[in-house]
């Protein structure tokens, strides 16, 4: 018993030091921005005499600035001297590393490492910068003793990539890399063999898990492309706040699908607390959301959203420091939820009634402003932001005893959370609210289907006349689902007639068309090529191609007569061809695998990204209020 005794006590000692130490290190970043930023005012330059001498070591005029300096923050002179050494020294480093890179091409990579690995000092690498994105992988684990195949890198927000040099993806000297581990462990050396084998496969596991979520979002994005039986086969739809699916212009729908489905992985990645398989997912989203024209961007909240998930996700990751437009993603965030929610929100209340479960948003944007400025040496703007970040929290504090009396009434705690901060933490009004929005979302889910059923029928029945299924679809998306406009948009545009559903390639395993289908189209009087040319492109349906033969002058367009040739030329499927179907089932069960995986991280509500308990804002904002509470005090020396 007292041994037990004893160990707890070593824990709570161990923890309490390690706090201390990280409020050292917090108050030692914030004395560092705070002087780099009086030096950038003063224009001085350190690197240079009087404060640096010809031998590159440090001046005498280092003195006098640090007491000037010290006066100014009424902080320790001895420990604002060190600091501004500090500077120094890297400043002459980075002088020399450019003098170095000017003269030999070597440039000098900073690496920032995992939280468990983690060093006081820089970590600095050099590398050319026609090497492959692999070599630079290859030389980052062997330097800093990683395994090459269990960690991502990094650079300017986007995944190293393998294949590629560096020069290609934009690296240049002074950059910096961040090193993501798939592995979680917590200790430095791992002895047990049987250990470090079960940790190899765990992160075999995770690139795997990150390969198909990649597979599984194409997947379902291309369905969305297709004609598919929503009853019997799962796929994406984008709907607006209330549940209904909105139009997008095809050109940027899978794009913006692809973009919301990696944001929705990343967060669930987020939820379960593993960031470094969430980044990725999340710089993925952004790249795709990059494709989308800015104006569908400034109308919805899911970029902002994203801006502030990646933000929040570098800082958890212990690596802020790594993203240089911190600044920018907040700032930017910060127009696009004005742009989106409308001035003092009234836009937003306009659409639902009230603006509470928003505020979670501005909670986490105040906060991470309040952290960046901290780290930029910034005290009163960090003040500022962590202040309403508080005030903030404190109105969407919700008492569990309320969220409990509300599952009391067949509610989930999402359900409960989420109307309790719409309606000010009234239960009785909570409970109505949640009850009216699960009656409005079964109206419409019930209207969709009903639309999706019209459509998947008014479909069947265009390619029942002979028509692709592209065809259809083109039709009536332009004529808005009505199916007698579909028709006339069908028979006044005959160049809608070839519109395949797979492409031309499609036609080269077509059999050779009938002697009677061709006789029926000679008998009508065009051509006996060009008839054969025209079934084989419309697979022997004799209607589209006589409609088609008979609308271009009794011959094929130029681009169906190239494909009518190719499927002329290609020989017949060997057997040897179809050998690889014993594989199909394997790999649709894959395929399978991979969408169900995604569609397991999709939530049911729609506004699941407004639900948080902020147990983990809660904790952070303290934190980084008595960073900034007590500069003075905890700096201050006489």
């Amino acid at each position: 018993m007292k041994t037990n005794g004893g160990r707890r006590r070593i824990r709570a000692f161990g923890g309490l030091r390690l706090a201390r130490r990280w409020r050292r290190m917090a108050q030692k970043k914030y004395l560092q921005a705070k002087l780099t930023q009086f030096l950038r005012e003063d224009r001085i330059q350190l690197w240079k005499p009087p404060y640096t001498d010809e031998n590159k070591k440090v001046g005498l005029a280092l003195k006098d600035l640090a007491k000037k300096y010290s006066d100014k923050l009424e902080c320790c002179e001895n420990e604002v001297e060190k600091i501004i050494e500090e500077i120094r020294c890297k400043a002459v480093e980075r002088g020399t590393g450019n003098e170095h890179y000017k003269a030999t091409g070597i440039a000098t990579i900073e690496v920032f490492l995992p939280p468990r690995v983690k060093k006081d000092r820089k970590n600095l690498l050099e590398t050319r910068l026609h090497v492959t994105g692999r070599e630079l992988r290859s030389k980052i684990a062997e330097t800093f003793g990683f395994q090459e195949n269990y960690i991502k890198i990094v650079i300017n927000k986007k995944q190293l990539q393998l294949g590629k040099t560096l020069e290609e993806q934009g690296v240049t000297h002074n950059v910096k890399a961040m090193v993501l581990e798939l592995k979680q462990s917590e200790e430095d050396v791992r002895k047990n063999s049987q250990v470090e084998e079960e940790e190899q496969n765990e992160a075999r596991l995770k690139e795997k898990r990150i390969q198909r979520t990649k597979r599984g979002l194409e997947i379902l994005a291309e369905r969305a492309e297709m004609v598919v039986d929503p009853e019997t086969t799962p796929y994406l739809d984008i709907a607006n706040q209330t549940g209904r699916s909105i139009r997008i212009p095809p050109s940027e729908r899978k794009a913006l699908m692809l973009a919301m489905g990696y944001h929705e992985k990343g967060r669930a990645f987020l939820k379960r607390k593993e960031y470094g398989i969430a980044l990725p997912c999340l710089l993925d989203a952004d790249r795709y959301f990059c494709e989308c024209c800015r104006e569908l961007l400034d109308t919805v909240d899911n970029y902002a959203v994203l801006q502030l998930d990646i933000a929040w996700c570098y800082f958890r990751l212990g690596q802020l420091e790594c993203l240089d437009d911190a600044e920018k993603k907040l700032n930017m965030a910060q127009k696009c939820f004005k742009n989106c929610y409308g001035e003092n929100h009234q836009r937003l209340v306009h659409i639902k009634g009230n603006c509470g479960k928003e505020k979670v948003l501005f909670l986490r944007l105040y906060l991470l402003q309040g952290i960046r400025n901290y780290h930029s040496g910034n005290g009163e703007e960090a003040y500022e932001y962590l202040n309403k970040a508080c005030q903030l929290f404190k109105e969407l504090y919700i008492d569990p005893s309320k969220v409990h009396s509300l599952m009391q009434l067949g509610f989930s705690a999402q359900e409960a959370r989420l109307g309790l901060r719409a309606c000010d933490g009234n239960v009785d009004h909570a409970a109505a609210h949640i009850t009216n929005r699960r009656e409005k979302l079964d109206q419409i889910r019930k209207e969709e289907k009903e639309k999706k059923r019209r459509r998947l029928e008014n479909i069947n029945y265009l390619k029942g006349m002979g028509y692709s299924a592209r065809a259809a679809k083109q039709a009536l998306h332009q004529a808005s689902g009505n199916l007698e406009e579909s028709l006339q948009i069908l028979l006044s545009h005959p160049q809608m007639w070839w519109l395949n559903d797979s492409g031309p390639e499609t036609n080269s395993h077509q059999e050779s068309p009938s002697r009677e289908t061709i006789d029926q189209l000679v008998y009508m009087g065009f051509d006996a090529a060009a008839a054969e040319a025209a079934l084989r492109v419309f697979r022997g349906n004799v209607q589209l191609a006589a409609q088609t033969l008979a609308h271009n002058g009794g011959s094929l367009p130029p681009d169906l007569r190239l494909s009518a040739e190719d499927s002329s030329a290609t020989p017949p499927t060997s057997p040897s061809d179809s050998a690889g179907t014993s594989s199909a089932s394997t790999d649709e069960d894959m395929e399978t695998e991979a969408v169900n995986e995604i569609l397991e991280d999709i939530p049911e509500h729609e506004e699941d990204y407004l639900d948080s308990t902020l147990e983990d804002e809660e904790i952070i904002i303290a934190e980084y209020l008595s960073y900034v509470e007590s500069i003075k005090t905890a700096t201050r020396r006489s």
